[in-house]
């Protein structure tokens, strides 16, 4: 039977930090779809097996990734959860964002007339 281990939320800072890493936001988009072994998300990489496990351990306590193991195999799957206290801090800054983006679009920029 395998077992699932969830880490639990972190703060946004940790978040933060785990995803100022270009390394740890390629192995987030790697498996923000899929469950993937370790193996298989370094090879993905020119790093070696021991820096991609290191980084996989940041976002693992970050409470970035969900780990399963599989007899002697982890699988890694994305927290798409764990995003949630970042939006919810950006949202603070940056409130309604994308309509202010789409209404400036908009008017700076108006559709042609359809013919």
């Amino acid at each position: 039977m395998a077992e699932r281990k969830q880490s639990t939320p972190a703060a946004p800072d940790a978040v933060l930090r785990a995803l100022a890493d270009p390394h740890r936001r390629q192995i987030l988009r790697l498996v923000q779809h899929t469950e993937l072994p370790a193996g298989r998300i370094a090879a993905n990489f020119t790093l070696t097996q021991q820096a991609v496990s290191l980084h996989i351990g940041v976002l693992k306590q970050a409470g970035l990734l969900t780990e399963r193991r599989e007899g002697t195999r982890r699988l890694y799957t994305l927290r798409h959860e764990s995003l949630d206290p970042v939006r919810e801090l950006l949202s603070e800054f940056w409130p309604d964002a994308l309509s202010r983006l789409k209404k400036a679009v908009e008017t700076d920029h108006p559709r042609p007339p359809q013919r």
